[in-house]
């Protein structure tokens, strides 16, 4: 059997809650050559520790934090981590990548994965230094901001070296929004803050002194250099997203008809890129603050200059937040997106599903479904960015109104009804990020069958926004082909991004190397010895235990559709007026999708074939299970 001799320590630290006990076990160097790291890794620990039905807001729910094989070595763009769980949001595999320095730092401390089990009697935070870990207490902690959480850490510990990831007072009420923030950065989706919060741990704090062995270094290095000239020759990575951040996107949106407003009623009516663009957005940048061992630089720090919200400072705000908390609840004033986008960060909420589920309180306010006082007097229209920054702080708090869109649109829908769902825009519960996929097909047909609902990341095409002709040309408005496409984006994200793990906007520059120049990677930095092909059968495994996981949950092909709107009908005006994706075009991308992948079509579940041949044979038997009760009528969400 293989061993692991660098890129991964090889340790697991698990930590028990409930009775305040930890130990570290070995990761398996086959788990690892087969599932690389990072999301990978953490899906395959998940499926291993969860049966099916468990109660995501319990103890006996799981968060995992894995590291990849690059983390923390001198790669590039490779201080990532994913964070693992049973998602209470949607029901399903909840992931959700996050950067900076705290990946790094993690491994630093010796190990590629976290386990963190059970529920603590009263908050704790953890201590993770090298080879100890400290439970802390952590009541005085309950109930501050995220900033505040950390730098208190620091000083209680006396080390302002320590990183630190923890949740705000969302976490802490358990809103299914609720993320992990560490430094600045978020494990935004899926409610994986409300894990953390369910299980009372308000923080964990990493010091590590450890370098990460890497086996082979001058074959290494010589790879790297590989990696660089790709992202150099990359004509969009350094003099756009280096000097812009992701706020370039609005720009391409904006030029194609697609970036979503108004809680998807009014794309390419309301489309203020002139005020929330690129270049407007650049007058407020102070600085850009790049992760560990970044080049590229995207993160930008941004400062409010003049109204009610002067002063105020946020890194970001990040297109999908210029989206959640800008067009689509029609705000188009900078200063009180960046202050949105501020708050959202302190109460530690996703600021993708908060502002998608303001907007859908704003639309039913303005057609009369909900009343001002079952908004607690708020004049909640579109535009009204006071009533945005209020229900932000009542929705982490749980204050009045706050309470009912706490856990995102697909709740508050059904709990408001008359009618109501019809307006929440979500896939499998997850709310819908800025592009309007009605004009992006393939794009769109990610959000339908993501493993984790409606994320625009674990298959990005950026064939469709960016107008990359590899591996081939596309047309973005054409059904045909986008179900093979859809399944190459998603291999490839998660084989040679989510898990390695490096960071997502490689991935035009990493189009045609990508498996390649991971694997090779890999190999000098383990001794492993993982072909191309290996890296692209290991993407396709992850995708196909997910689905599993989430098969065992109920998931099946009824889930993968489209809210209402998208639907039934087409965007007004603009470069894509006219767009739309009937039931009938859905069906056809699905059927050509299943097909790709190897899954049975009437069901949308694996075969025990493709199973096999991915080394599944283990879980053949839960799918039969599933395949079994959805054609007995049971086959939905």
């Amino acid at each position: 059997m293989a061993t692991l001799k660098g890129g991964y320590w090889g340790k697991i630290l698990k930590i028990n809650l409930t009775n305040k006990k930890w130990n570290v076990e070995d990761l398996d160097p086959a788990i690892a050559a087969s599932y690389l790291g990072g999301a990978g890794l953490g899906i395959k620990l998940l499926y291993d520790a969860l049966g099916p039905g468990v109660d995501p807001l319990s103890p006996e729910n799981v968060l995992v934090i894995t590291t990849g094989p690059m983390t923390g070595t001198d790669a590039p763009c490779a201080s990532r981590m994913a964070v693992v769980s049973h998602s209470p949001l949607t029901g399903g595999v909840a992931m959700a990548l996050s950067a900076g320095h705290f990946p790094a730092e993690l491994k630093f401390a010796g190990y590629d994965v976290v386990i963190i089990e059970g529920k603590a009697e009263s908050p704790v935070y953890l201590y993770i230094k090298d080879g100890d870990v400290q439970f802390r207490n952590a009541e005085r902690l309950w109930g501050m901001m995220t900033t505040d959480t950390q730098l208190f850490i620091k000083e209680e510990l006396g080390d302002h070296n320590l990183r630190v990831a923890c949740i705000g007072p969302a976490g802490e009420k358990l809103s299914r929004i609720a993320c992990i923030i560490n430094e600045r950065r978020a494990a935004g989706r899926k409610g994986v803050g409300a894990v953390m919060g369910s299980k009372n741990l308000k923080a964990i704090a990493v010091r590590g002194t450890n370098k990460v062995p890497v086996q082979d270094p001058q074959a290494f290095s010589q790879i790297l250099k590989d990696l660089h000239k790709l992202m150099r020759d990359d004509p969009a990575l350094y003099p756009g997203l280096g000097k812009f951040g992701t706020s370039l996107a609005v720009d391409v949106t904006s030029a194609m008809g697609i970036w979503s407003a108004k809680n998807w009623m009014d794309t390419g009516v309301f489309c203020p890129a002139e005020k929330l663009g690129s270049q407007p957005l650049d007058t407020f940048t102070i600085r850009r603050n790049p992760c560990y061992r970044c080049p590229v630089g995207c993160s930008q720090v941004r400062i409010a200059k003049d109204g009610s919200y002067a002063n105020v400072l946020t890194e970001g705000p990040e297109f999908e937040t210029i989206y959640s908390l800008g067009s689509n609840v029609g705000v188009d004033y900078a200063p009180a997106v960046i202050a949105a986008d501020r708050l959202c960060d302190e109460y530690g909420l996703d600021s993708i599903s908060t502002g998608v589920t303001i907007s859908l309180a704003m639309e039913l306010y303005e057609r009369g479904m909900i009343s001002k006082e079952e908004v607690d007097g708020l004049e909640l229209r579109f535009g009204s960015y006071e009533s945005v920054l209020e229900l932000i702080r009542k929705m982490a708090t749980r204050e009045g109104v706050g309470d009912l869109l706490a856990d995102g649109s697909r709740l508050a829908a059904q709990r408001i009804g008359r009618g109501a769902d019809r307006y929440a825009i979500h896939i499998k519960g997850l709310e819908l990020p800025a592009y309007d996929i009605r004009g992006a097909k393939a794009h769109g047909l990610n959000y339908i069958t993501s493993y984790t609902g409606a994320d625009h990341n674990r298959g990005y095409a950026f064939q469709e926004i960016f107008g990359v002709p590899l591996p081939e040309p596309v047309d973005r408005l054409e059904i045909k082909g986008k179900g093979k496409l859809t399944k190459w984006n998603q291999d490839f994200a998660v084989s040679c991004f989510d898990s390695p793990t490096f960071c997502n906007f490689l991935n035009s520059a990493l189009a045609v190397e990508g498996p390649r120049i991971v694997s090779g990677l890999i190999n000098a930095a383990s001794g492993l010895s993982l072909t191309a092909e290996d890296i692209w059968q290991a993407g396709e495994r992850i995708i196909n235990l997910a689905r599993v996981f989430n098969a065992r949950e109920g998931f099946s092909r009824a889930d993968d559709t489209l809210p209402p709107r998208l639907m039934e009908e087409p965007i007004k005006t603009g470069n894509s007026a006219g767009q739309r994706i009937s039931r009938e075009d859905l069906d056809k991308m699905l059927d050509e999708y299943y097909e790709a992948r190897g899954w049975d079509k009437e069901t949308g579940l694996p075969s025990s074939e493709k199973l096999v041949e991915l080394g599944l044979a283990d879980t053949v038997a839960a799918v039969e299970k599933a395949r079994a009760a959805y054609k007995g009528g049971s086959g939905t969400k």
